[in-house]
């Protein structure tokens, strides 16, 4: 392993290779700060420069991107409430009523501080532990996916805010409902389309996400009385010590939790960001209303942790673990790289050089955006009728240049409608976009155990690892009872 190391310091230090990263930083940044534009757009932008490179360099670059793409999406979060990309709406939740009560500047320097701790303590453990990792991660199958995403959506019901219990619930369901719109991919017919053919591919995440935050915001802001005050930005951009002090816990174990998530196929920096999110409600000493930093602060960590994570599968199993290390896996293959256990041996480079290269990513990450702050805060005090339509345009546009369908414009707009609706009667959104998240893998895993299983429920027992998460989403169904 040390040989190994040595292999990748040198590849990564060298001065072309610190060039690539810091442009792909440089771009995921840019593109990530735009709304509707996540990595998977960044990556692909970025294929054609690819082209050119060494295998080494351009997987260098194309992590950069990646990194880079979540890195930045944590602004547009924070200030206009608009998460495009899916690993940063949980970021919003609180980063958003910071941004709204005059700190702006201090959220900011919250994201990226937690955000460089995650992605360094993620590149850490992916150069210590990776082969051990791809091991356990290789015991996990349909019915261990299947029950964790089961516990994913009970606990972010069971475990909500006094009195909002029935309500997460009902809007967990509803996302799970979107999550079925299209064709059904075992029986290839299409569901609950209504004879559109623009649904038959179903509903975009990032339709989805716009219209919920984005577009549901704007609408609320359009329908308010503009008597408040434009918020400060605020002058805190550089944390003190006590900042630093109290976020250490919760950046330690969101990063943990975030790395471990991300090493499992198919989990991914988002589901990863709303699990840190949720452990920091339950377990952190922060303020309960929104707005607290240590909540900003998990999600950031978790995610960047998640994204190193993904590396671990799909260097040595071969396995994306998300949309974006498909593309990623595209980009290897047109290398003529072969993922697997033998990369490491066979391309030794690559393999190091790419790990390496993700903790000097993170350097630059922070390093280009602490200059940044101050000015991006100031979008916050742009006033009210300048906003709302900036921020119309970004998620109309965004939205549209994904799948170019009017259709998806005027379902857009109804959906916004409805999230406007559950926010005047104090229904939390998070659950609905988790559940909008989680609804394809958790059926398709349903899908493969139940044929694995001939429809028996053999497999809540089975396997030990199986048993164990049923066991944890039966104790996260009896926290109301102990509550009361």
């Amino acid at each position: 392993m040390w040989d190994g190391i040595l292999t990748g310091i040198d590849t990564a230090l060298s001065l072309q290779n610190l060039g690539w990263v810091t442009l792909g930083c440089l771009a995921g940044t840019f593109i990530g700060m735009l709304p509707g534009l996540g990595p998977i757009s960044a990556i692909a932008l970025m294929i054609p420069i690819s082209y050119g490179l060494e295998p080494a360099s351009g997987l260098i670059m194309m992590a950069g991107v990646y990194y880079g793409a979540v890195f930045g999406g944590s602004t547009s979060s924070i200030l206009i409430n608009a998460p495009g990309v899916a690993s940063t709406v949980a970021t919003a939740f609180d980063g958003y009523p910071m941004a709204q009560r005059g700190e702006a500047g201090r959220a900011l320097a919250i994201a990226a501080y937690a955000s460089f701790v995650g992605g360094t303590l993620g590149a850490v453990l992916l150069l210590v532990f990776a082969g051990f990792l791809a091991a356990v991660a290789l015991h996990f199958q349909s019915p261990e996916y299947f029950l964790l995403m089961v516990f994913a959506l009970i606990s972010v019901t069971v475990l909500a805010e006094r009195g909002a219990v029935l309500k997460s619930t009902i809007t967990a369901l509803l996302g799970l409902m979107l999550a079925t719109v299209g064709t059904d991919q075992g029986a290839g017919v299409p569901r609950f389309t209504f004879g559109q053919l623009e649904l038959i591919d179903g509903i975009s995440f990032v339709l989805v996400a716009m219209a919920s935050f984005a577009l549901g915001e704007a609408l609320r802001l359009a329908g308010r009385e503009d008597t408040q005050e434009a918020p400060r930005i605020g002058d805190k951009v550089l944390l003190t010590r006590e900042d630093m002090t109290g976020l250490v816990p919760t950046i330690g174990r969101s990063s943990l939790l975030g790395f471990l998530v991300g090493v499992l196929p198919g989990a991914g920096a988002t589901l990863a960001s709303f699990f840190a999110h949720d452990l920091e409600k339950r377990v952190g000493k922060g303020d309960p209303e929104p707005g607290d930093p240590a909540r900003v602060a998990a999600p950031e960590a978790a995610n960047n942790a998640a994204c190193t994570g993904s590396f671990v599968p799909l260097l040595t199993l071969g396995v994306p673990g998300s949309g974006t290390t498909a593309v990623l896996l595209g980009v290897m293959v047109a290398y003529g790289i072969q993922p697997g256990p033998r990369l490491p041996v066979d391309q030794p480079e690559v393999f190091w050089g790419v790990i390496v290269s993700m903790y000097l990513g993170n350097l630059v990450l922070l390093a280009l955006n602490l200059p940044l702050i101050p000015y991006l805060a100031k979008l916050i005090q742009i006033s009210r009728q300048v906003l709302i339509p900036f921020v119309l345009l970004f998620a109309l546009l965004g939205v549209y240049l994904t799948s170019m369908s009017v259709f998806d414009l005027y379902l857009m707009i109804g959906i916004a409608v409805l999230a406007l609706a559950l926010r005047l009667f104090d229904f939390p959104l998070a659950p609905l976009l988790l559940g909008f998240i989680l609804g394809g893998m958790l059926e398709d895993n349903l899908r493969r155990t139940l044929l694995l299983y001939d429809t028996s429920l053999d497999f809540l027992w089975d396997r030990p690892q199986s048993l164990v998460i049923a066991l944890m989403c039966v104790g996260a169904l009896c926290v109301p009872i102990f509550r009361r």
